[in-house]
């Protein structure tokens, strides 16, 4: 197999960089000074425990890139840009190893969605046959074109895994996960196969919640309130949907083998994706497709989620306006927020 990671941010590039080093064969799609940096001087993963420079073949889009029927891509963009990036790579022609045009990437490839949230399998299954679900908790950062921080020990992320809408063939799928899973072990990360594995995506929207708050804040100290108060709301809108998610001793059981400690010379707290996209400066952020997808949901049942759908709309404003994590104060966002 080749890895084809679509959108190597920091997540994309974290596992590609680490993957690469540990022998797997992998191609990074970036952009920008991150693609520009990396093409001249490879990745720099840095962990708590290690450092590497890893020269991984990276290009900007598909016409740079020659797929096979032994590739398997990997979404790795933030979900608001995920449709383009599917879109772009949909129609992209595969070949066998005699140079023969077979089909279409969408037809032929699997494609699995290592994202936020619980949009992208469902924009991804609009173009692809095989779409896979992935729920992250692989906890990276990435500031600086060319360097990702992964903030775990070994096992260095725990991803699980399973097949989005119904299979022509699950024997196959099965062994397309088993198969990556044991490559990916290799590499110190662990797949955990899941027939269900939107529950655990759906657990991964609860916690991600909070994002929000580390995105406009900077230091979330004394807004652990408005913490609860959006989980609180999320948990309810769950319910009242019935839509099931991993429940917090079985989060813990799971995710507990991750052990998180300080990179040397990093803060000992770095912040989620969404504080990122703020630091970089980008004019977009995800945060629709997280605190919004609660929004959604309560919307869809003829309910209401206030508090997270003015988060969201704090955090639209703030990547509009270029603003950067701490911009607010807390008693400025409780004013903003008002009475929800």
């Amino acid at each position: 197999m080749r890895f084809v990671f679509l959108g190597a941010g920091a997540i994309g590039s974290a596992l590609g960089g680490l993957l690469a080093q540990w022998g797997s064969e992998v191609l990074l799609i970036a952009r920008g000074d991150h693609a520009r940096s990396v093409m001249a001087n490879g990745v720099t993963v840095r962990c708590p425990d290690t450092r590497s420079t890893v020269h991984v073949p990276t290009v900007t889009g598909p016409d740079q890139v020659r797929l096979t029927d032994r590739d398997v891509l990997v979404l790795t963009t933030k979900t608001h840009q995920a449709e383009a990036a599917v879109e772009q790579w949909a129609d992209v022609p595969v070949h066998d190893r005699d140079g023969t045009v077979l089909g279409s990437a969408a037809e032929l490839l699997p494609i699995f969605t290592a994202l936020n949230g619980v949009a992208s399998e469902e924009i991804a299954l609009r173009y692809f046959e095989r779409v896979f679900a992935v729920c992250v908790w692989f906890p990276t950062v990435m500031t600086e074109p060319g360097e990702v921080i992964v903030r775990t020990l070994p096992p260095r992320g725990i991803f699980h895994v399973g097949r989005y809408g119904v299979s022509s063939d699950p024997a196959a799928d099965t062994k397309l996960v088993a198969s990556i899973g044991e490559e990916w072990a290799a590499a110190e990360f662990q797949v955990i196969r899941s027939e269900d594995v939107l529950r655990w995506k759906y657990r991964k929207l609860l916690a991600n919640v909070g994002n929000v708050l580390q995105a406009l804040l900077g230091d979330t100290a004394g807004a652990e309130d408005l913490r609860r108060a959006a989980e609180d709301e999320c948990r309810e809108i769950f319910a009242s949907a019935g839509i099931a998610f991993a429940g917090d001793e079985e989060s813990q059981a799971a995710w507990g083998a991750l052990s998180i400690e300080p990179v040397p010379g990093e803060p000992a707290q770095l912040g989620s994706s969404s504080w990122q996209s703020l630091v970089r400066g980008h004019s977009t952020i995800e945060t629709s497709y997280l605190n919004g997808e609660i929004a959604l949901i309560a919307r869809r049942i003829g309910r209401s989620a206030p508090l997270n759908a003015k988060l969201t709309a704090l955090a639209r404003r703030a990547a509009r306006e270029g603003l950067r994590p701490g911009s607010l104060g807390v008693e400025d966002l409780r004013a903003h927020l008002g009475r929800v």
